[in-house]
Protein backbone atom coordinates (compact mmCIF):
# COMPACT_ATOMS: atom_id res chain seq x y z
CA UNK A 1 0.00 0.00 0.00
CA UNK A 2 1.14 3.56 -0.72
CA UNK A 3 1.37 4.75 2.89
CA UNK A 4 2.35 8.33 1.99
CA UNK A 5 -0.84 8.68 -0.04
CA UNK A 6 -2.91 6.78 2.53
CA UNK A 7 -2.44 9.41 5.21
CA UNK A 8 -3.87 12.28 3.15
CA UNK A 9 -6.71 10.68 1.16
CA UNK A 10 -10.23 11.44 2.34
CA UNK A 11 -12.31 11.12 -0.82
CA UNK A 12 -11.53 9.12 -3.97
CA UNK A 13 -13.23 9.17 -7.36
CA UNK A 14 -12.96 5.71 -8.91
CA UNK A 15 -13.35 4.98 -12.62
CA UNK A 16 -16.07 2.36 -12.16
CA UNK A 17 -17.51 -0.15 -14.64
CA UNK A 18 -19.54 -2.45 -12.41
CA UNK A 19 -17.36 -5.40 -13.31
CA UNK A 20 -15.47 -7.70 -10.98
CA UNK A 21 -12.33 -5.58 -10.59
CA UNK A 22 -13.96 -2.27 -9.76
CA UNK A 23 -16.58 -3.96 -7.57
CA UNK A 24 -13.71 -5.22 -5.41
CA UNK A 25 -11.83 -1.93 -5.54
CA UNK A 26 -14.62 0.03 -3.82
CA UNK A 27 -14.48 -1.89 -0.50
CA UNK A 28 -10.71 -2.29 -0.76
CA UNK A 29 -10.25 1.47 -0.95
CA UNK A 30 -12.51 2.03 2.05
CA UNK A 31 -10.71 -0.61 4.11
CA UNK A 32 -7.16 0.35 3.19
CA UNK A 33 -7.45 4.13 2.84
CA UNK A 34 -10.34 4.78 5.25
CA UNK A 35 -11.84 7.09 2.64
CA UNK A 36 -15.12 7.91 0.94
CA UNK A 37 -15.45 6.43 -2.55
CA UNK A 38 -17.39 8.13 -5.33
CA UNK A 39 -17.98 5.88 -8.33
CA UNK A 40 -17.64 7.52 -11.73
CA UNK A 41 -19.10 5.79 -14.79
CA UNK A 42 -18.30 7.03 -18.29
CA UNK A 43 -20.92 6.26 -20.92
CA UNK A 44 -18.78 5.99 -24.05
CA UNK A 45 -21.26 3.83 -25.90
CA UNK A 46 -20.58 0.48 -24.24
CA UNK A 47 -24.29 -0.28 -24.44
CA UNK A 48 -27.38 -0.17 -22.25
CA UNK A 49 -26.78 -3.70 -20.96
CA UNK A 50 -23.42 -2.69 -19.53
CA UNK A 51 -24.92 0.36 -17.80
CA UNK A 52 -28.09 -1.28 -16.49
CA UNK A 53 -28.13 -1.23 -12.70
CA UNK A 54 -24.58 0.10 -12.46
CA UNK A 55 -25.49 2.81 -9.94
CA UNK A 56 -27.13 0.28 -7.63
CA UNK A 57 -24.10 -2.01 -7.96
CA UNK A 58 -21.76 0.81 -6.98
CA UNK A 59 -23.79 1.70 -3.90
CA UNK A 60 -24.07 -1.99 -2.91
CA UNK A 61 -20.28 -2.24 -3.17
CA UNK A 62 -19.88 0.61 -0.69
CA UNK A 63 -19.65 3.74 -2.83
CA UNK A 64 -21.21 6.84 -1.30
CA UNK A 65 -22.60 7.88 -4.69
CA UNK A 66 -22.33 7.11 -8.39
CA UNK A 67 -22.00 9.66 -11.18
CA UNK A 68 -22.81 8.56 -14.74
CA UNK A 69 -21.58 10.95 -17.45
CA UNK A 70 -22.74 10.64 -21.06
CA UNK A 71 -19.64 11.13 -23.22
CA UNK A 72 -20.79 9.55 -26.48
CA UNK A 73 -21.23 12.75 -28.48
CA UNK A 74 -18.00 14.22 -27.15
CA UNK A 75 -16.18 10.98 -27.91
CA UNK A 76 -17.40 10.94 -31.51
CA UNK A 77 -16.99 14.64 -32.33
CA UNK A 78 -13.85 15.54 -30.41
CA UNK A 79 -11.83 12.33 -30.60
CA UNK A 80 -13.02 9.85 -33.24
CA UNK A 81 -13.71 12.23 -36.14
CA UNK A 82 -10.49 14.27 -35.70
CA UNK A 83 -8.46 11.07 -35.40
CA UNK A 84 -10.03 9.71 -38.60
CA UNK A 85 -8.56 12.67 -40.49
CA UNK A 86 -5.08 11.61 -39.41
CA UNK A 87 -5.55 8.06 -40.70
CA UNK A 88 -4.14 6.70 -37.44
CA UNK A 89 -3.83 2.90 -37.45
CA UNK A 90 -1.49 1.33 -34.89
CA UNK A 91 1.06 -1.13 -36.30
CA UNK A 92 -0.79 -1.06 -39.61
CA UNK A 93 -3.88 -2.86 -38.26
CA UNK A 94 -5.40 -1.66 -34.98
CA UNK A 95 -7.97 1.16 -35.18
CA UNK A 96 -7.25 2.20 -31.58
CA UNK A 97 -10.67 1.46 -30.13
CA UNK A 98 -9.64 1.29 -26.48
CA UNK A 99 -6.97 3.99 -26.68
CA UNK A 100 -9.34 6.53 -28.25
CA UNK A 101 -11.79 6.43 -25.35
CA UNK A 102 -9.32 6.84 -22.49
CA UNK A 103 -8.58 10.59 -22.76
CA UNK A 104 -12.19 11.73 -22.44
CA UNK A 105 -12.88 9.21 -19.67
CA UNK A 106 -9.91 10.50 -17.69
CA UNK A 107 -10.87 14.11 -18.37
CA UNK A 108 -14.43 13.56 -17.12
CA UNK A 109 -13.15 11.70 -14.06
CA UNK A 110 -11.01 14.70 -13.14
CA UNK A 111 -14.02 16.98 -13.63
CA UNK A 112 -16.11 14.86 -11.24
CA UNK A 113 -13.26 14.77 -8.72
CA UNK A 114 -13.14 18.56 -8.63
CA UNK A 115 -16.92 18.85 -8.40
CA UNK A 116 -17.12 16.57 -5.34
CA UNK A 117 -13.94 17.88 -3.70
CA UNK A 118 -11.95 14.64 -3.98
CA UNK A 119 -8.26 14.52 -3.24
CA UNK A 120 -7.48 11.31 -5.15
CA UNK A 121 -8.30 9.38 -8.31
CA UNK A 122 -8.36 5.59 -8.71
CA UNK A 123 -8.57 3.17 -11.61
CA UNK A 124 -8.81 -0.58 -12.12
CA UNK A 125 -6.04 -0.94 -14.71
CA UNK A 126 -3.54 -3.72 -14.21
CA UNK A 127 0.19 -3.17 -13.92
CA UNK A 128 0.73 -5.11 -17.15
CA UNK A 129 -1.36 -3.04 -19.53
CA UNK A 130 -1.38 0.17 -21.54
CA UNK A 131 -4.37 1.77 -19.83
CA UNK A 132 -2.58 2.56 -16.58
CA UNK A 133 -0.21 4.76 -18.59
CA UNK A 134 -3.06 6.40 -20.52
CA UNK A 135 -5.08 7.25 -17.44
CA UNK A 136 -2.21 8.42 -15.30
CA UNK A 137 -0.62 10.49 -18.07
CA UNK A 138 -3.95 12.25 -18.47
CA UNK A 139 -4.23 12.78 -14.70
CA UNK A 140 -0.73 14.24 -14.64
CA UNK A 141 -1.58 16.72 -17.38
CA UNK A 142 -4.99 17.71 -16.02
CA UNK A 143 -4.76 17.41 -12.23
CA UNK A 144 -1.21 16.90 -10.97
CA UNK A 145 -2.31 17.90 -7.47
CA UNK A 146 -4.54 14.82 -7.11
CA UNK A 147 -3.12 11.57 -5.74
CA UNK A 148 -3.51 8.46 -7.93
CA UNK A 149 -4.32 5.02 -6.51
CA UNK A 150 -3.84 1.90 -8.65
CA UNK A 151 -5.01 -1.08 -6.54
CA UNK A 152 -3.69 -3.71 -8.96
CA UNK A 153 -0.20 -2.42 -8.20
CA UNK A 154 -0.77 -2.58 -4.45
CA UNK A 155 -3.04 -5.42 -3.37
CA UNK A 156 -2.05 -9.07 -3.09
CA UNK A 157 -4.98 -10.47 -5.11
CA UNK A 158 -3.97 -11.81 -8.51
CA UNK A 159 -6.86 -13.92 -9.85
CA UNK A 160 -10.58 -13.89 -10.48
CA UNK A 161 -11.28 -16.52 -7.77
CA UNK A 162 -9.44 -14.38 -5.23
CA UNK A 163 -11.48 -11.30 -6.16
CA UNK A 164 -14.72 -13.29 -6.04
CA UNK A 165 -13.80 -14.68 -2.63
CA UNK A 166 -12.98 -11.16 -1.40
CA UNK A 167 -16.45 -9.94 -2.41
CA UNK A 168 -18.20 -13.03 -1.03
CA UNK A 169 -16.58 -12.51 2.39
CA UNK A 170 -18.15 -9.05 2.47
CA UNK A 171 -21.53 -10.12 1.07
CA UNK A 172 -21.12 -7.81 -1.90
CA UNK A 173 -23.13 -9.02 -4.93
CA UNK A 174 -21.36 -9.48 -8.25
CA UNK A 175 -22.59 -11.06 -11.48
CA UNK A 176 -19.11 -12.24 -12.47
CA UNK A 177 -18.05 -15.88 -12.14
CA UNK A 178 -14.78 -17.79 -11.91
CA UNK A 179 -15.56 -19.50 -15.22
CA UNK A 180 -15.68 -16.32 -17.29
CA UNK A 181 -13.52 -16.99 -20.34
CA UNK A 182 -12.89 -13.62 -21.94
CA UNK A 183 -12.04 -10.08 -20.97
CA UNK A 184 -13.98 -7.59 -23.11
CA UNK A 185 -13.98 -3.83 -23.45
CA UNK A 186 -16.63 -2.08 -25.53
CA UNK A 187 -17.35 1.49 -26.53
CA UNK A 188 -19.00 3.34 -29.40
CA UNK A 189 -16.04 2.64 -31.70
CA UNK A 190 -15.22 -1.01 -31.04
CA UNK A 191 -15.25 -4.07 -28.83
CA UNK A 192 -12.08 -5.91 -27.85
CA UNK A 193 -11.75 -9.47 -26.60
CA UNK A 194 -8.77 -11.02 -24.81
CA UNK A 195 -8.12 -14.20 -22.82
CA UNK A 196 -9.36 -17.73 -23.26
CA UNK A 197 -8.00 -19.52 -26.31
CA UNK A 198 -6.54 -16.21 -27.55
CA UNK A 199 -3.66 -16.58 -25.11
CA UNK A 200 -2.31 -19.22 -27.50
CA UNK A 201 -1.35 -17.42 -30.74
CA UNK A 202 -1.49 -20.76 -32.59
CA UNK A 203 -5.19 -21.15 -31.77
CA UNK A 204 -7.75 -19.81 -34.23
CA UNK A 205 -10.46 -17.74 -32.51
CA UNK A 206 -13.73 -19.60 -32.08
CA UNK A 207 -16.97 -17.94 -33.10
CA UNK A 208 -17.81 -17.21 -29.46
CA UNK A 209 -14.93 -14.70 -29.44
CA UNK A 210 -16.81 -12.37 -31.79
CA UNK A 211 -19.68 -10.24 -30.48
CA UNK A 212 -20.54 -7.59 -33.09
CA UNK A 213 -19.82 -9.28 -36.40
CA UNK A 214 -20.99 -12.31 -38.31
CA UNK A 215 -18.38 -14.61 -39.74
CA UNK A 216 -17.77 -13.75 -43.40
CA UNK A 217 -18.85 -17.30 -44.26
CA UNK A 218 -22.27 -16.64 -42.70
CA UNK A 219 -22.65 -13.11 -44.08
CA UNK A 220 -25.26 -12.40 -46.79
CA UNK A 221 -24.52 -13.71 -50.27
CA UNK A 222 -25.60 -10.38 -51.76
CA UNK A 223 -23.41 -7.29 -51.29
CA UNK A 224 -24.69 -4.05 -49.82
CA UNK A 225 -23.70 -0.65 -51.19
CA UNK A 226 -23.43 2.42 -48.95
CA UNK A 227 -23.05 6.01 -50.13
CA UNK A 228 -21.09 8.19 -47.73
CA UNK A 229 -20.84 11.96 -48.15
CA UNK A 230 -17.97 13.84 -46.54
CA UNK A 231 -17.36 17.52 -45.88
CA UNK A 232 -13.77 18.45 -45.04
CA UNK A 233 -13.02 14.87 -44.03
CA UNK A 234 -16.09 14.39 -41.81
CA UNK A 235 -19.04 12.15 -42.63
CA UNK A 236 -22.24 14.18 -42.96
CA UNK A 237 -24.65 11.90 -44.86
CA UNK A 238 -25.22 8.16 -45.12
CA UNK A 239 -27.25 7.03 -48.13
CA UNK A 240 -28.21 10.69 -48.65
CA UNK A 241 -29.60 11.04 -45.10
CA UNK A 242 -27.96 13.51 -42.70
CA UNK A 243 -26.40 11.74 -39.71
CA UNK A 244 -24.68 12.88 -36.54
CA UNK A 245 -21.34 11.28 -35.69
CA UNK A 246 -22.90 9.01 -33.04
CA UNK A 247 -25.78 8.00 -35.32
CA UNK A 248 -23.40 7.27 -38.17
CA UNK A 249 -21.07 5.09 -36.10
CA UNK A 250 -23.91 3.12 -34.52
CA UNK A 251 -25.55 2.47 -37.88
CA UNK A 252 -22.31 1.55 -39.64
CA UNK A 253 -21.43 -0.84 -36.82
CA UNK A 254 -24.67 -2.72 -37.44
CA UNK A 255 -24.44 -2.69 -41.23
CA UNK A 256 -20.77 -3.64 -41.26
CA UNK A 257 -21.24 -6.28 -38.59
CA UNK A 258 -24.01 -7.95 -40.60
CA UNK A 259 -21.56 -8.40 -43.47
CA UNK A 260 -18.66 -9.60 -41.31
CA UNK A 261 -16.72 -6.36 -41.78
CA UNK A 262 -14.24 -5.12 -39.18
CA UNK A 263 -12.74 -8.24 -37.60
CA UNK A 264 -9.09 -8.18 -36.54
CA UNK A 265 -7.02 -10.88 -34.81
CA UNK A 266 -3.76 -9.22 -33.80
CA UNK A 267 -0.61 -9.71 -31.76
CA UNK A 268 0.56 -6.22 -30.81
CA UNK A 269 3.39 -4.57 -28.93
CA UNK A 270 2.17 -3.05 -25.70
CA UNK A 271 3.67 0.16 -24.42
CA UNK A 272 4.97 -1.61 -21.30
CA UNK A 273 7.13 -3.93 -23.39
CA UNK A 274 5.24 -7.22 -23.70
CA UNK A 275 3.28 -8.59 -26.61
CA UNK A 276 -0.43 -9.30 -26.29
CA UNK A 277 -3.06 -10.84 -28.49
CA UNK A 278 -6.51 -9.38 -28.94
CA UNK A 279 -9.47 -9.72 -31.24
CA UNK A 280 -11.00 -6.40 -32.22
CA UNK A 281 -14.27 -5.64 -33.97
CA UNK A 282 -14.54 -2.16 -35.53
CA UNK A 283 -17.10 -2.31 -38.35
CA UNK A 284 -17.84 1.43 -38.58
CA UNK A 285 -14.17 2.33 -38.37
CA UNK A 286 -13.23 -0.10 -41.11
CA UNK A 287 -15.86 1.38 -43.43
CA UNK A 288 -14.98 4.99 -42.63
CA UNK A 289 -11.25 4.48 -43.10
CA UNK A 290 -11.84 2.74 -46.44
CA UNK A 291 -14.12 5.56 -47.62
CA UNK A 292 -11.77 8.34 -46.54
CA UNK A 293 -8.80 6.67 -48.17
CA UNK A 294 -10.82 6.36 -51.36
CA UNK A 295 -11.55 10.09 -51.25
CA UNK A 296 -7.93 10.93 -50.43
CA UNK A 297 -6.74 9.01 -53.49
CA UNK A 298 -8.88 11.27 -55.66
CA UNK A 299 -8.19 14.62 -54.01
CA UNK A 300 -4.77 14.74 -52.35
CA UNK A 301 -1.62 15.23 -54.36
CA UNK A 302 1.31 12.90 -53.83
CA UNK A 303 3.17 15.08 -51.31
CA UNK A 304 0.07 15.82 -49.23
CA UNK A 305 -0.93 12.14 -49.12
CA UNK A 306 2.60 11.10 -48.17
CA UNK A 307 2.61 13.61 -45.31
CA UNK A 308 -0.86 12.50 -44.14
CA UNK A 309 0.38 8.91 -44.02
CA UNK A 310 3.31 9.99 -41.86
CA UNK A 311 0.99 11.91 -39.54
CA UNK A 312 -1.21 8.82 -39.30
CA UNK A 313 1.65 6.58 -38.24
CA UNK A 314 2.92 9.05 -35.66
CA UNK A 315 -0.53 9.91 -34.34
CA UNK A 316 -1.36 6.23 -33.90
CA UNK A 317 1.73 5.87 -31.72
CA UNK A 318 0.83 9.01 -29.78
CA UNK A 319 -2.71 7.76 -29.10
CA UNK A 320 -1.60 4.26 -28.20
CA UNK A 321 0.94 5.67 -25.76
CA UNK A 322 -1.59 7.91 -23.98
CA UNK A 323 -0.22 11.31 -25.02
CA UNK A 324 -3.51 13.00 -25.93
CA UNK A 325 -3.07 15.92 -23.55
CA UNK A 326 0.13 17.23 -25.12
CA UNK A 327 1.00 20.12 -27.46
CA UNK A 328 2.10 17.57 -30.06
CA UNK A 329 -1.43 16.15 -30.29
CA UNK A 330 -2.85 19.62 -30.97
CA UNK A 331 -0.24 20.32 -33.64
CA UNK A 332 -0.76 17.00 -35.41
CA UNK A 333 -4.55 17.32 -35.43
CA UNK A 334 -4.25 20.83 -36.82
CA UNK A 335 -2.04 19.57 -39.63
CA UNK A 336 -4.41 16.69 -40.40
CA UNK A 337 -7.42 19.04 -40.43
CA UNK A 338 -5.64 21.31 -42.91
CA UNK A 339 -4.85 18.40 -45.21
CA UNK A 340 -8.48 17.27 -44.95
CA UNK A 341 -9.90 20.65 -46.03
CA UNK A 342 -10.49 19.50 -49.65
CA UNK A 343 -11.84 16.07 -48.64
CA UNK A 344 -15.43 16.72 -49.68
CA UNK A 345 -17.40 14.41 -51.92
CA UNK A 346 -19.21 11.10 -52.15
CA UNK A 347 -17.85 7.58 -51.85
CA UNK A 348 -19.69 4.30 -52.41
CA UNK A 349 -18.47 1.38 -50.30
CA UNK A 350 -19.39 -2.22 -51.08
CA UNK A 351 -19.88 -4.52 -48.08
CA UNK A 352 -19.42 -8.17 -48.91
CA UNK A 353 -18.18 -11.22 -47.00
CA UNK A 354 -15.96 -9.36 -44.53
CA UNK A 355 -14.68 -6.74 -46.95
CA UNK A 356 -15.42 -3.01 -47.24
CA UNK A 357 -14.34 -1.99 -50.74
CA UNK A 358 -14.52 1.45 -52.34
CA UNK A 359 -16.14 1.08 -55.76
CA UNK A 360 -17.11 4.68 -56.60
CA UNK A 361 -15.77 8.08 -55.61
CA UNK A 362 -16.28 11.68 -56.73
CA UNK A 363 -15.37 15.13 -55.47
CA UNK A 364 -15.54 18.73 -56.69
CA UNK A 365 -11.89 18.93 -55.61
CA UNK A 366 -10.76 15.88 -57.56
CA UNK A 367 -7.29 16.04 -59.10
CA UNK A 368 -8.08 13.09 -61.33
CA UNK A 369 -8.53 14.02 -64.99
CA UNK A 370 -9.60 11.40 -67.50
CA UNK A 371 -8.31 13.74 -70.22
CA UNK A 372 -4.78 13.27 -68.87
CA UNK A 373 -5.01 9.68 -67.60
CA UNK A 374 -6.67 8.07 -70.62
CA UNK A 375 -4.94 5.31 -72.57
CA UNK A 376 -6.77 6.50 -75.64
CA UNK A 377 -5.55 9.31 -77.86
CA UNK A 378 -5.55 12.68 -76.13
CA UNK A 379 -4.71 16.27 -76.97
CA UNK A 380 -3.67 17.57 -73.55
CA UNK A 381 -0.49 15.61 -72.82
CA UNK A 382 2.58 15.57 -75.02
CA UNK A 383 4.39 12.33 -74.26
CA UNK A 384 7.63 13.70 -75.69
CA UNK A 385 7.88 16.02 -72.67
CA UNK A 386 8.47 12.99 -70.45
CA UNK A 387 11.97 12.55 -71.88
CA UNK A 388 13.29 15.80 -70.37
CA UNK A 389 11.58 15.07 -67.07
CA UNK A 390 13.21 11.64 -66.84
CA UNK A 391 16.66 13.02 -67.66
CA UNK A 392 16.39 15.58 -64.84
CA UNK A 393 14.77 13.12 -62.45
CA UNK A 394 17.59 10.61 -62.95
CA UNK A 395 20.40 13.20 -63.13
CA UNK A 396 22.02 12.20 -59.82
CA UNK A 397 22.14 8.55 -60.90
CA UNK A 398 23.65 9.56 -64.25
CA UNK A 399 26.38 11.66 -62.60
CA UNK A 400 27.18 8.87 -60.13
CA UNK A 401 27.53 6.35 -62.93
CA UNK A 402 29.81 8.70 -64.90
CA UNK A 403 32.08 9.09 -61.87
CA UNK A 404 32.30 5.33 -61.51
CA UNK A 405 33.25 4.97 -65.18
CA UNK A 406 35.92 7.66 -64.86
CA UNK A 407 37.25 6.10 -61.66
CA UNK A 408 37.50 2.74 -63.34
CA UNK A 409 39.60 4.17 -66.13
Amino acid sequence: MNTSVNKSVKKVVLAYSGGLDTSAIVPWLKENYDCEVVAFVADVGQGDEELEGVEAKAIASGASSCRIVDLKEKFAREVIYPTLKTGAIYEGQYLLGTALARPIIAEAQVMVAREVGADALAHGCTGKGNDQVRFESAFAALAPELAVIAPWREWSMRSRPQLLAYLAERNIPCSASATKIYSRDANLWHISTEGGELEDPWCEPSEQVWSWTRSPEQAPDQPQYLELRFEKGELTHLDQVSVSPVEAILKLNVLGGDHGVGRLDMVENRLVGMKSRGCYETPAGTILYAALQGLESLVLDRSALDYRIRIGNEFAQLMYDGRWFTPLRSAMLAAAATIAEPLSGEVVVKLYKGQATVVQRRSPNSLYSSAFATFDEDEVYNQKHAEGFIRLYSLASRIRALHQVEGGE
